[in-house]
């Protein structure tokens, strides 16, 4: 394999979802995945999913925390799916139901 280049698989909306849930204890979750209206663009993938999503969430981990220390728990949450190859995360931080 040359360097920089990497066979994984697409990341899937649904595996986000489980790590999240284990990892932050949402009260509220919505992963959108939102690669298709990126196809072409800088960081997409020849599958048209899998590299570009957007986070909707609620949780009691983020009490008393600041906007960058939210986003902080999501991307260490989600690492591994960085190394995989995700390439763009929006998060939306939501208020708990």
């Amino acid at each position: 394999m040359m360097a920089g280049v990497s066979s994984a698989l697409p990341v899937r909306a649904h595996d986000i979802e489980l790590q999240l849930r284990a990892r932050l204890q949402p009260t509220k979750l919505e992963v959108l995945d939102e690669s298709a209206a990126h196809a072409g663009h800088s960081g997409a993938n020849a599958e048209g999913y899998g590299s570009h999503f957007r986070i909707r969430i609620a949780s009691p981990l983020f009490t008393g925390q600041s906007r960058v220390a939210r986003h902080r728990l999501v991307y260490d949450a989600l690492q591994n799916f960085i190394d995989q190859g995700l390439h763009a995360l929006a998060i939306e931080i939501v208020e708990s139901p």
